[in-house]
């Protein structure tokens, strides 16, 4: 049998999770699971890399001891957050997360030099104060550039972490602000306007290609590129059509439809819409709207004494609740959550459920709001949703989704990042197998629910 092994890491926490066929479906095992690999240090939110390469590296050593050999091996990660290397291709650190707060320092001084009109022209991605771009320069400020040689996405130093070799997947570098819409290669003007050297950034890969083999292991396989941000790798696995939206429900919610060319009009520009990189040179014209990150850091606040479920049944049994704005920076690294959004509403004495209810209905109001816009931006019709990852558990979610949408809603598969990076890999090892086969790989492979 043959297996391929996703390693698929959110912003608050990864799994291994193993691929193989099993009468004529694709079936899933996950294997290893880590999380705690985002801390604060002098007064910055910083990755701890350390902690991360070993927890990659004990989740294929455990395949090994399972007697589960991968053939292949593919990563995938979140966007933006990147590692710099010097010379010798030691780490210079520290790695900062995007949810550190300082780029939101530079923005003035940053439009000084270029302008989100002009950015958005060349690279159709949408304006976030942590994307790549700001980060850097930020580093070019400090004096950080000073030393690097070499700049690797999150999941690209993994992947040099496993083989020592040195590769910028495409739909990862995509995220950075950096990649020109039209020719998928860095755009040289932006970074010479940036004062950032182009010797940093090698050719961009595609995904579906071999980085290289796995060192330090007692048994062979080979590394390949996934689509490596891990929306794309969920996309990868999504089959709407053309009248489509998919709701990439993690951490951040990514709503979005999926198009043959970037999608750069005004309109667009101030809708604050994407135009990420996709398997297959797509693009995926999206949103990031924040997610679970909202329930996630609830239940932190509660000291975990409440499962998701309890908290879905809280809401559930509430007769009120309070719209907010879910992608308001108050809530993007909030001290405490339940305070935050109790804050932002005005309403101190509102109760837990309310506040939990709360983030219900704001998510899907949000969701119709980004529907309504991509019909009016995009000229499609959209017929049908589907959610995919770990929040398509969430019943009332999804059923909130569909009244507030008036579409059709499907849910499903849970694991859809782990099985377009999984796909991704089959698509290697077999070059016969097309992404509209995978697709129905998925279909015929994995229970998606009709929301009613």
């Amino acid at each position: 049998m043959t297996y391929h092994l996703a390693i698929d890491i959110g912003a608050s926490s990864g799994r291994h999770i193993l691929g193989y066929m099993e009468d004529g479906r694709l079936k899933l095992r996950e294997i290893y699971r880590f999380e705690d690999y985002l801390k604060e240090s002098d007064g910055a939110l910083i990755w701890d890399i350390d902690k991360l390469v070993t927890a990659v590296k004990a989740g294929i050593a455990k395949c090994g001891e399972l007697g589960i050999i991968p053939k292949t091996v593919a990563i995938d990660t979140w966007g933006v957050d990147y590692v710099l290397l010097d010379e010798n291709r030691e780490e210079i650190l520290p790695a900062v997360s995007y949810r550190d707060g300082r780029t939101a320092l530079i923005q003035d001084e940053f439009a000084g030099i270029i302008t989100q009109e002009e950015l958005y022209a060349k690279t159709g991605i949408q304006k976030a104060n942590f994307n790549t771009v700001y980060q850097l320069y930020c580093d070019k400020k400090s004096g950080k550039l000073d030393k690097a040689r070499y700049f690797l996405m999150m999941p690209d130093y993994l992947g040099f972490k496993l083989t020592g070799v040195i590769k910028n997947e495409y739909t990862n570098a995509t995220t950075t602000n950096l990649v020109n819409a039209g020719t998928k290669t860095w755009d040289a003007e932006i970074l010479d306007r940036l004062g950032i050297k182009k010797e940093f950034f090698s050719e961009i890969s595609l995904p579906c290609t071999e980085v290289g083999k796995l060192k330090g292991f007692d048994f062979e396989s080979t590394v390949i590129l996934a689509p490596s941000h891990d929306t794309a790798s969920a996309v990868a696995a999504c089959s709407v059509g053309d009248n489509g939206v998919y709701i990439s429900s993690g951490t951040w919610s990514l709503i979005g439809t999926e198009n043959a060319a970037p999608v750069l009009s005004r309109e667009a520009l101030l809708a604050n819409f994407t135009n990420e990189g996709g398997i297959r040179y797509r693009y995926r014209f999206l949103k990031n709207i924040m997610g679970m990150w909202l329930f996630q850091n609830i239940r932190k606040n509660l000291n975990r004494r409440y499962s998701y479920d309890d908290m879905m049944r809280l809401a559930m049994n509430c007769k009120t609740f309070e719209t907010i704005d879910t992608n308001a920076p108050d809530f993007l690294a909030p001290e405490n959550m339940i305070d935050a959004i109790r804050q932002y509403t005005g309403k101190s004495d509102m109760g837990l459920d309310a506040v939990i209810n709360s983030v219900y209905h704001s998510l899907a109001q949000s969701y119709a709001k980004a529907v309504k816009e991509i019909e009016q931006i995009s000229g499609k019709k959209i017929e049908v949703i589907n959610i995919v990852g770990g929040g398509s558990k969430d019943g009332y979610l999804n059923e909130l989704t569909a009244r507030y949408t008036g579409k059709r809603v499907l849910a499903g598969p849970v694991e859809a990042t782990a099985t377009g990076n999984i796909l991704s890999q089959m698509m290697y090892t077999d070059k016969t197998l097309t992404l509209e086969k995978a697709r129905e790989l998925v279909k015929d492979s994995f229970d998606i629910q009709e929301v009613n």
